[in-house]
């Protein structure tokens, strides 16, 4: 099952659990509006793949307390210390994913009840409030849990401990963030004043916790920016034993010289072939036979290539563009790898399949498909040990698509107080997004997301369409 989220203000994120088959397939299509005017002159294929296409493959659990129980053994000395600090990194990134997650959805549902306008015989506690305020009061107890249970074993060895000191800094920083922001967010309203305090209190006591602990210095806990900073340090640290190492390969290479040297043969073939014909034909040198040969050469550079260009396409077409292969960061040993295309495609090349989710209409007949795939081949027996699934993270990024919107904002008329009022509105354009996800056991999944976009980012990402709902 693949999910759909908004990351940042132009960054779309796919993310999926793999299981321990060991081969996948994920088709991405991005129907984009066609009075962008995207086409490969504006963008190139190649240009938009290496800017705008990031993916990320980490280690994966299902036994949330395998990590956790992992890195106790190494703190009694039956372990080492990579052992202890991957297993440690593996349980802290599952916290943050799962926290991260949860966080935006209960934020917007937050913004949903503070959009909603307030009735004088509707009741204080709302069941929308209440139903808000428990959603907090879980999660507020499973953070409270995780966040105990990996301070309860403490190791005292320092090598280990440093590892240690590094994520409990971080994930006490990380959770008091995103209780500021539920905070900053809420619903105003007296029902859900007490909650307010309840969440202050937690992140006054982890603020504490980091000043008894002695994790960061004053100089840094006075200037937000070395804090961020620093944070974002110790996050790139908790992610880098359980991230796959990777490196991206383009191919094709010798078969883009050898149709280099074939176009160029042919040609030369022909043009030694015109000169002989033209000397039989004029005989000496003179300025009719000057002028054929340079007629002669023009169309040597001409049809050269576009000779070069048709052989290329008809060979590679429907073939990988890129060989992405992943290594474990401990031992760096190779544990799969994972063939990628993308090209841009018309609404006609697409299968059936696509077709019917992208319910096609009128309007959209003028959309450009950015399509990319990536088939994966992994080796669950080169995973380190405990762990035989794999979590695959794909950024997708739009920033280079929104620079074709148009900057320019119109104005609409609307009756406010019995007068006339005109206001600016933003330009915005929709955006589908086809994901197919295909296993060797489970059959291939459907799904399809809206994407509003403006020149200034995401505005919305939904869900409108899934093939386990047909």
């Amino acid at each position: 099952m693949v999910q759909v989220e908004r990351k940042n203000s132009f960054q779309l994120r796919l993310s999926r659990r793999l299981k321990e088959e060991t081969s996948h397939t994920l088709d991405v299509y991005l129907f984009v509006p066609g009075e962008l005017g995207l086409s490969t002159r504006l963008i190139a294929e190649d240009a938009f793949y290496h800017s705008s296409i990031q993916v990320a493959r980490t280690y994966y659990s299902d036994e949330y307390h395998l990590p956790l129980v992992h890195s106790r053994l190494a703190s009694r000395n039956q372990l080492g210390s990579e052992s202890y600090r991957l297993s440690l990194s593996l349980y802290a990134y599952q916290y943050v994913e799962a926290l991260e997650y949860t966080t935006r959805s209960l934020l917007e549902t937050a913004r949903k009840l503070r959009r909603e306008p307030a009735s004088a015989e509707a009741s204080t506690d709302s069941a929308g409030d209440v139903a808000f305020e428990r959603s907090i009061e879980e999660m507020m107890a499973l953070s409270d849990g995780i966040l105990k249970r990996l301070r309860r074993h403490r190791p005292s060895d320092e090598r280990l401990y440093k590892y240690f000191a590094n994520i409990d800094n971080y994930l006490s920083w990380f959770t008091e963030q995103q209780l500021l922001a539920l905070v900053a967010h809420m619903p105003r309203g007296s029902v859900l004043t007490p909650l307010k305090r309840r969440l202050i209190e937690v992140c006054e006591r982890e603020s504490g916790y980091r000043r008894d602990k002695r994790y960061n210095a004053e100089r840094v806990m006075k200037d937000p920016t070395r804090m961020s900073n620093k944070m974002r340090l110790l996050r790139r640290l908790i992610e880098y034993p359980i991230t796959l190492k990777q490196r991206t390969q383009e191919l094709g290479g010798g078969e883009q010289k050898a149709v280099k040297a074939l176009a160029t043969a042919v040609v030369m073939a022909f043009v030694s072939f015109g000169v002989l014909r033209v000397r039989d034909q004029l005989g000496d040198i003179t300025a009719l036979f000057m002028l054929a040969m340079a007629v002669i050469y023009a169309m040597r550079e001409v049809f050269k290539d576009d000779l070069r260009n048709t052989l290329w396409h008809w060979l590679r077409k429907g073939r990988p563009k890129w060989r992405r292969q992943y290594r474990d960061a401990t031992h760096n040993v190779a544990v799969g790898q994972q063939l990628e295309w993308f090209d841009y495609k018309h609404y006609a090349a697409l299968d059936e399949s696509v077709r019917q989710m992208r319910k096609r209409k009128v309007a959209q007949r003028e959309e450009v498909v950015l399509h990319y795939r990536s088939s994966s081949r992994m080796s669950p027996t080169r995973f380190l040990s405990g762990y035989q699934h794999t979590r695959e993270t794909l950024t997708l990024d739009l920033s280079m698509l929104t620079r074709l919107m148009s900057r320019s904002t119109h104005h609409i008329y609307r009756l406010k107080d019995g007068q006339a009022v005109r206001e600016s509105v933003e330009r915005r354009h929709l955006f589908n997004l086809v994901v197919r996800d295909t296993e060797n056991q489970a059959g291939e999944h459907l799904a399809r997301w809206k994407v509003v976009v403006s020149r200034s980012g995401i505005v919305a990402v939904e869900k409108v369409a899934d093939s386990d709902d047909a």
